[in-house]
Protein backbone atom coordinates (compact mmCIF):
# COMPACT_ATOMS: atom_id res chain seq x y z
CA UNK A 1 0.00 0.00 0.00
CA UNK A 2 1.54 3.36 -0.57
CA UNK A 3 1.24 6.00 1.71
CA UNK A 4 -0.52 9.71 0.78
CA UNK A 5 -0.41 11.35 3.80
CA UNK A 6 1.48 12.27 6.67
CA UNK A 7 0.77 10.22 9.93
CA UNK A 8 2.06 13.23 11.83
CA UNK A 9 -0.56 16.24 12.89
CA UNK A 10 -0.32 19.35 11.17
CA UNK A 11 -0.53 21.00 14.47
CA UNK A 12 2.87 19.37 15.50
CA UNK A 13 4.28 19.61 12.11
CA UNK A 14 3.87 23.63 12.26
CA UNK A 15 5.72 23.51 15.79
CA UNK A 16 9.14 25.32 15.62
CA UNK A 17 11.78 23.00 16.51
CA UNK A 18 13.56 24.25 20.36
CA UNK A 19 16.06 26.59 19.40
CA UNK A 20 18.94 25.46 21.69
CA UNK A 21 18.63 21.55 21.31
CA UNK A 22 21.02 21.85 18.00
CA UNK A 23 23.78 23.72 20.05
CA UNK A 24 23.54 21.06 22.77
CA UNK A 25 23.77 18.15 20.21
CA UNK A 26 26.93 19.68 18.29
CA UNK A 27 29.18 20.10 21.90
CA UNK A 28 27.80 16.87 22.71
CA UNK A 29 29.86 15.56 19.65
CA UNK A 30 33.16 17.80 20.61
CA UNK A 31 35.75 17.37 23.33
CA UNK A 32 36.68 20.24 25.96
CA UNK A 33 33.81 22.27 25.74
CA UNK A 34 33.14 24.80 27.89
CA UNK A 35 29.34 24.95 28.19
CA UNK A 36 27.68 27.87 29.70
CA UNK A 37 24.24 26.81 27.76
CA UNK A 38 22.22 24.53 29.97
CA UNK A 39 20.22 26.46 32.36
CA UNK A 40 20.51 23.82 35.16
CA UNK A 41 22.19 24.65 38.98
CA UNK A 42 25.21 22.99 38.93
CA UNK A 43 24.91 22.17 42.64
CA UNK A 44 23.93 18.56 43.60
CA UNK A 45 20.55 18.56 45.90
CA UNK A 46 21.28 19.57 49.20
CA UNK A 47 22.27 16.19 51.70
CA UNK A 48 19.06 16.36 53.95
CA UNK A 49 16.75 16.63 51.00
CA UNK A 50 18.55 13.94 49.05
CA UNK A 51 18.36 11.57 52.79
CA UNK A 52 14.34 12.43 52.95
CA UNK A 53 13.91 11.05 49.30
CA UNK A 54 16.20 7.75 50.16
CA UNK A 55 14.36 7.28 53.59
CA UNK A 56 10.90 7.41 51.72
CA UNK A 57 12.38 4.67 49.45
CA UNK A 58 13.28 2.79 52.30
CA UNK A 59 10.05 2.78 53.67
CA UNK A 60 8.69 1.73 51.01
CA UNK A 61 6.87 4.71 49.84
CA UNK A 62 6.64 3.63 46.48
CA UNK A 63 2.78 4.08 45.60
CA UNK A 64 1.15 6.82 44.06
CA UNK A 65 0.01 9.81 46.38
CA UNK A 66 -3.36 12.01 45.93
CA UNK A 67 -3.74 12.89 42.22
CA UNK A 68 -3.46 16.68 43.50
CA UNK A 69 -0.53 15.78 45.69
CA UNK A 70 0.11 14.85 49.27
CA UNK A 71 -1.73 16.78 52.02
CA UNK A 72 1.42 17.39 53.18
CA UNK A 73 3.51 18.77 50.60
CA UNK A 74 0.37 21.28 49.93
CA UNK A 75 0.39 22.96 53.07
CA UNK A 76 3.66 23.22 53.09
CA UNK A 77 3.13 24.75 49.85
CA UNK A 78 0.55 27.37 51.13
CA UNK A 79 2.83 28.41 54.18
CA UNK A 80 5.75 29.06 51.95
CA UNK A 81 4.14 30.93 49.50
CA UNK A 82 2.10 32.64 52.43
CA UNK A 83 5.74 33.33 54.85
CA UNK A 84 7.23 34.99 51.19
CA UNK A 85 4.82 37.41 49.88
CA UNK A 86 1.37 37.24 52.58
CA UNK A 87 -0.61 35.21 49.60
CA UNK A 88 -3.06 32.12 51.15
CA UNK A 89 -3.53 29.74 48.89
CA UNK A 90 -6.37 26.66 50.43
CA UNK A 91 -4.46 23.50 50.08
CA UNK A 92 -7.27 21.65 49.89
CA UNK A 93 -8.79 23.50 46.34
CA UNK A 94 -6.04 25.90 45.40
CA UNK A 95 -2.93 24.23 45.14
CA UNK A 96 -1.59 21.24 42.53
CA UNK A 97 1.49 19.65 42.99
CA UNK A 98 2.84 18.97 39.29
CA UNK A 99 6.09 17.24 37.25
CA UNK A 100 7.51 20.55 36.87
CA UNK A 101 5.89 24.05 36.37
CA UNK A 102 6.35 22.80 32.20
CA UNK A 103 3.66 20.37 33.12
CA UNK A 104 2.17 23.12 35.03
CA UNK A 105 1.95 25.41 32.04
CA UNK A 106 0.24 23.36 29.72
CA UNK A 107 -2.22 22.46 32.21
CA UNK A 108 -2.95 26.28 32.71
CA UNK A 109 -3.26 27.31 29.07
CA UNK A 110 -5.56 24.25 28.36
CA UNK A 111 -7.54 25.25 31.06
CA UNK A 112 -8.53 29.06 29.72
CA UNK A 113 -8.08 28.66 26.25
CA UNK A 114 -10.80 27.85 23.32
CA UNK A 115 -9.20 27.46 19.92
CA UNK A 116 -7.91 30.91 18.41
CA UNK A 117 -7.53 32.42 21.92
CA UNK A 118 -4.50 34.98 21.87
CA UNK A 119 -2.32 35.21 24.95
CA UNK A 120 0.19 37.86 25.15
CA UNK A 121 4.06 36.34 25.28
CA UNK A 122 6.45 38.47 26.26
CA UNK A 123 9.77 37.82 25.02
CA UNK A 124 12.89 36.72 24.92
CA UNK A 125 11.37 34.45 26.72
CA UNK A 126 11.61 30.28 27.55
CA UNK A 127 11.67 28.28 24.04
CA UNK A 128 8.51 26.38 25.32
CA UNK A 129 6.17 29.30 26.59
CA UNK A 130 5.08 29.88 23.11
CA UNK A 131 4.85 26.47 22.12
CA UNK A 132 2.99 25.57 24.66
CA UNK A 133 0.43 28.21 23.79
CA UNK A 134 0.07 26.47 20.74
CA UNK A 135 0.10 23.47 22.19
CA UNK A 136 -2.94 24.03 23.98
CA UNK A 137 -4.74 25.30 21.41
CA UNK A 138 -4.26 29.09 21.44
CA UNK A 139 -2.20 31.51 19.32
CA UNK A 140 0.94 32.96 20.88
CA UNK A 141 1.55 37.05 20.06
CA UNK A 142 5.00 37.82 21.21
CA UNK A 143 5.66 41.15 22.90
CA UNK A 144 8.81 42.79 21.79
CA UNK A 145 11.14 43.93 24.99
CA UNK A 146 14.16 45.62 24.67
CA UNK A 147 17.32 45.61 26.49
CA UNK A 148 17.01 50.00 27.13
CA UNK A 149 13.79 49.06 29.25
CA UNK A 150 16.07 46.23 30.97
CA UNK A 151 13.82 44.04 28.73
CA UNK A 152 10.69 44.88 31.23
CA UNK A 153 7.54 44.33 29.42
CA UNK A 154 5.44 47.41 29.79
CA UNK A 155 1.66 48.02 30.06
CA UNK A 156 1.98 50.54 26.92
CA UNK A 157 3.52 47.10 25.34
CA UNK A 158 0.69 45.18 25.54
CA UNK A 159 -1.94 46.92 25.19
CA UNK A 160 -0.83 47.37 21.62
CA UNK A 161 -1.09 44.14 21.24
CA UNK A 162 -4.41 43.56 22.13
CA UNK A 163 -7.00 42.05 19.76
CA UNK A 164 -10.86 40.65 20.49
CA UNK A 165 -9.24 37.64 21.07
CA UNK A 166 -6.71 38.21 23.67
CA UNK A 167 -7.57 36.07 26.94
CA UNK A 168 -3.99 35.93 29.12
CA UNK A 169 -0.74 37.28 29.27
CA UNK A 170 1.93 35.04 29.94
CA UNK A 171 4.99 36.27 31.99
CA UNK A 172 7.93 34.95 33.21
CA UNK A 173 10.40 36.86 35.47
CA UNK A 174 13.17 36.50 36.88
CA UNK A 175 13.72 35.93 33.32
CA UNK A 176 15.16 33.15 31.24
CA UNK A 177 17.29 33.94 29.01
CA UNK A 178 17.81 38.24 30.14
CA UNK A 179 18.25 37.66 33.71
CA UNK A 180 15.63 40.75 34.11
CA UNK A 181 13.00 40.87 36.53
CA UNK A 182 9.75 43.32 36.67
CA UNK A 183 9.85 46.44 38.99
CA UNK A 184 6.54 46.86 40.97
CA UNK A 185 6.11 49.19 39.16
CA UNK A 186 5.67 47.46 35.84
CA UNK A 187 3.83 45.20 37.12
CA UNK A 188 1.24 47.54 38.04
CA UNK A 189 0.96 48.45 34.83
CA UNK A 190 0.51 44.75 33.55
CA UNK A 191 -2.10 44.61 36.39
CA UNK A 192 -3.88 47.33 34.74
CA UNK A 193 -4.18 46.11 31.67
CA UNK A 194 -5.50 42.55 33.01
CA UNK A 195 -7.91 44.42 35.07
CA UNK A 196 -8.86 46.98 31.91
CA UNK A 197 -9.44 43.74 29.70
CA UNK A 198 -10.35 41.18 31.48
CA UNK A 199 -7.07 38.97 31.02
CA UNK A 200 -5.91 35.91 32.45
CA UNK A 201 -2.34 36.59 33.89
CA UNK A 202 -0.47 33.22 34.31
CA UNK A 203 2.71 34.11 35.57
CA UNK A 204 5.83 31.56 35.67
CA UNK A 205 8.02 31.91 38.84
CA UNK A 206 10.43 29.36 38.78
CA UNK A 207 13.39 31.59 39.52
CA UNK A 208 11.91 33.73 42.23
CA UNK A 209 14.38 33.13 44.85
CA UNK A 210 17.29 33.67 42.56
CA UNK A 211 17.14 37.28 42.75
CA UNK A 212 19.77 39.62 43.62
CA UNK A 213 19.50 42.82 45.15
CA UNK A 214 16.02 43.71 44.05
CA UNK A 215 12.57 42.00 45.80
CA UNK A 216 10.34 40.08 44.08
CA UNK A 217 6.97 40.65 43.98
CA UNK A 218 4.55 37.47 44.18
CA UNK A 219 1.64 38.70 40.85
CA UNK A 220 -1.14 37.15 42.88
CA UNK A 221 -0.11 39.70 45.89
CA UNK A 222 -0.94 43.10 43.49
CA UNK A 223 -4.37 44.35 44.64
CA UNK A 224 -7.19 42.99 42.28
CA UNK A 225 -4.94 40.24 41.03
CA UNK A 226 -5.57 37.54 43.09
CA UNK A 227 -8.89 35.97 41.05
CA UNK A 228 -7.07 36.36 37.95
CA UNK A 229 -3.36 34.99 38.60
CA UNK A 230 -2.35 31.57 37.63
CA UNK A 231 0.65 31.06 39.63
CA UNK A 232 3.71 28.71 38.39
CA UNK A 233 6.94 27.48 40.44
CA UNK A 234 8.67 24.80 41.46
CA UNK A 235 11.49 23.43 43.02
CA UNK A 236 13.86 22.92 40.23
CA UNK A 237 16.05 26.10 40.46
CA UNK A 238 16.30 27.30 43.48
CA UNK A 239 16.59 23.98 45.60
CA UNK A 240 18.57 22.39 42.77
CA UNK A 241 16.18 19.54 42.37
CA UNK A 242 15.26 19.46 38.59
CA UNK A 243 15.64 15.71 38.14
CA UNK A 244 12.78 15.37 40.97
CA UNK A 245 9.80 17.07 38.70
CA UNK A 246 8.08 19.00 41.27
CA UNK A 247 6.10 21.87 40.61
CA UNK A 248 3.06 23.58 41.11
CA UNK A 249 0.23 25.69 40.41
CA UNK A 250 -1.47 28.04 42.19
CA UNK A 251 -5.19 29.59 41.64
CA UNK A 252 -8.41 30.56 42.63
CA UNK A 253 -10.88 27.81 43.01
CA UNK A 254 -12.94 28.04 39.65
CA UNK A 255 -9.23 28.30 37.04
CA UNK A 256 -7.94 25.61 39.42
CA UNK A 257 -11.00 23.24 39.02
CA UNK A 258 -10.32 23.17 35.23
CA UNK A 259 -6.89 22.73 36.24
CA UNK A 260 -7.16 19.73 37.88
CA UNK A 261 -10.04 18.10 35.62
CA UNK A 262 -6.98 18.03 33.09
CA UNK A 263 -4.06 16.78 35.79
CA UNK A 264 -6.77 13.74 36.47
CA UNK A 265 -6.48 12.46 32.86
CA UNK A 266 -2.49 13.14 31.98
CA UNK A 267 -0.68 12.16 35.22
CA UNK A 268 -2.14 10.14 38.20
CA UNK A 269 0.50 11.62 41.05
CA UNK A 270 3.96 13.95 40.55
CA UNK A 271 6.73 11.03 41.88
CA UNK A 272 6.14 10.24 45.35
CA UNK A 273 10.00 10.61 46.14
CA UNK A 274 9.96 14.23 44.87
CA UNK A 275 7.15 14.92 47.25
CA UNK A 276 8.80 13.79 49.85
CA UNK A 277 12.02 15.84 49.23
CA UNK A 278 9.80 18.80 48.38
CA UNK A 279 8.25 19.00 51.52
CA UNK A 280 11.85 18.65 53.65
CA UNK A 281 12.76 21.30 50.99
CA UNK A 282 10.49 23.80 51.69
CA UNK A 283 10.32 23.44 55.56
CA UNK A 284 14.03 22.65 56.05
CA UNK A 285 15.93 24.50 53.13
CA UNK A 286 16.05 28.33 53.48
CA UNK A 287 19.60 28.22 54.49
CA UNK A 288 20.39 26.20 51.22
CA UNK A 289 18.87 28.74 49.12
CA UNK A 290 20.41 31.65 50.36
CA UNK A 291 23.60 29.94 50.37
CA UNK A 292 23.36 28.75 46.32
CA UNK A 293 22.24 32.54 45.54
CA UNK A 294 25.20 33.85 47.07
CA UNK A 295 27.56 31.88 45.29
CA UNK A 296 25.26 32.67 41.55
CA UNK A 297 26.02 36.55 42.78
CA UNK A 298 29.45 36.20 42.71
CA UNK A 299 29.28 34.31 39.65
CA UNK A 300 27.00 36.67 37.90
CA UNK A 301 29.28 39.44 38.69
CA UNK A 302 32.29 38.10 37.53
CA UNK A 303 30.54 37.19 34.29
CA UNK A 304 28.70 39.99 33.46
CA UNK A 305 31.83 42.10 34.58
CA UNK A 306 34.00 39.76 31.73
CA UNK A 307 31.58 40.70 29.01
CA UNK A 308 31.40 44.41 29.47
CA UNK A 309 35.29 44.30 29.63
CA UNK A 310 35.80 42.89 26.34
CA UNK A 311 33.25 44.97 24.66
CA UNK A 312 30.40 42.84 24.55
CA UNK A 313 27.81 44.89 26.02
CA UNK A 314 25.66 43.34 29.08
CA UNK A 315 22.91 45.35 31.00
CA UNK A 316 22.96 43.77 34.88
CA UNK A 317 20.93 40.94 35.20
CA UNK A 318 19.12 40.88 38.36
CA UNK A 319 17.54 37.78 38.46
CA UNK A 320 17.56 33.71 37.71
CA UNK A 321 21.62 32.29 36.61
CA UNK A 322 21.66 34.52 33.04
CA UNK A 323 23.77 36.81 31.20
CA UNK A 324 22.33 38.06 27.81
CA UNK A 325 25.38 40.02 26.23
CA UNK A 326 25.00 42.07 23.34
CA UNK A 327 27.29 40.63 19.94
CA UNK A 328 26.72 43.45 17.69
CA UNK A 329 30.03 44.73 17.78
CA UNK A 330 31.46 41.83 16.08
CA UNK A 331 29.45 42.52 13.11
CA UNK A 332 28.34 39.01 13.54
CA UNK A 333 24.49 37.24 14.29
CA UNK A 334 24.12 36.06 16.94
CA UNK A 335 23.73 32.45 15.40
CA UNK A 336 27.23 33.07 13.65
CA UNK A 337 28.43 33.87 16.71
CA UNK A 338 28.24 31.23 18.97
CA UNK A 339 29.28 28.66 16.12
CA UNK A 340 31.96 30.14 15.58
CA UNK A 341 33.19 30.58 18.75
CA UNK A 342 31.90 26.83 19.61
CA UNK A 343 34.05 25.26 16.84
CA UNK A 344 37.20 28.15 17.40
CA UNK A 345 37.19 27.68 21.05
CA UNK A 346 34.71 25.35 22.38
CA UNK A 347 32.51 27.83 24.28
CA UNK A 348 29.00 27.18 23.97
CA UNK A 349 26.56 29.58 24.34
CA UNK A 350 23.15 29.89 23.03
CA UNK A 351 21.82 32.93 20.20
CA UNK A 352 19.33 35.08 21.95
CA UNK A 353 17.06 34.76 18.85
CA UNK A 354 16.12 31.25 20.03
CA UNK A 355 14.24 32.87 22.37
CA UNK A 356 11.91 34.82 20.38
CA UNK A 357 12.74 37.87 17.73
CA UNK A 358 14.04 40.35 20.16
CA UNK A 359 16.79 38.22 21.14
CA UNK A 360 18.50 38.41 18.09
CA UNK A 361 21.95 39.99 18.31
CA UNK A 362 22.31 38.87 22.04
CA UNK A 363 23.38 35.51 23.46
CA UNK A 364 22.39 33.62 26.62
CA UNK A 365 25.49 32.30 28.99
CA UNK A 366 24.64 30.50 32.11
CA UNK A 367 26.71 31.33 34.97
CA UNK A 368 25.06 27.66 37.23
CA UNK A 369 28.19 26.73 36.73
CA UNK A 370 31.87 26.41 38.48
CA UNK A 371 34.16 29.73 38.92
CA UNK A 372 36.72 28.12 36.85
CA UNK A 373 34.41 27.10 34.04
CA UNK A 374 33.54 30.38 33.78
CA UNK A 375 37.16 31.68 33.95
CA UNK A 376 38.08 29.59 31.11
CA UNK A 377 35.14 30.29 29.29
CA UNK A 378 35.96 34.15 29.50
CA UNK A 379 39.62 33.49 28.52
CA UNK A 380 38.67 31.58 25.71
CA UNK A 381 35.74 34.65 24.45
CA UNK A 382 39.07 36.84 24.73
CA UNK A 383 40.62 35.31 22.48
CA UNK A 384 37.77 34.78 20.39
CA UNK A 385 37.43 38.60 21.08
CA UNK A 386 40.88 39.85 19.85
CA UNK A 387 40.04 37.72 16.27
CA UNK A 388 36.86 39.36 15.77
CA UNK A 389 35.47 42.16 18.09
Amino acid sequence: MIRTRSYVSQSVQHLRPSGIRRYFDIAATMQDVVTLGIGEPDFVTPRHIVDRGIESLNRGQTAYTSNSGTIELRRAISAYIKGLYGVEYAPEDQILVTVGVSEAMWLALKAILDPGDEVLVPEPCFVANAASVEMAGGVPVPVDTFVEDGFQVTGAMLEAAITPRTKAILINYPNNPTGATLTRERMLEIAAVAEKYDLVVLSDEIYERLVYGVEQTNFASLPGMYDRTISMSGMSKSFAMTGWRIGYVCAAPEIMDGIRKLHQYLIMSAPTIGQVAALEALTHGDDDVASMRAEYDTRRRMIVDGFNQMGLTCFEPRGAFYAFPSVAVTGMTDEQFCERLLHEERVALIPGSAFGRSGAGFVRACYATSRSNIDKALERLQRFMQRHG
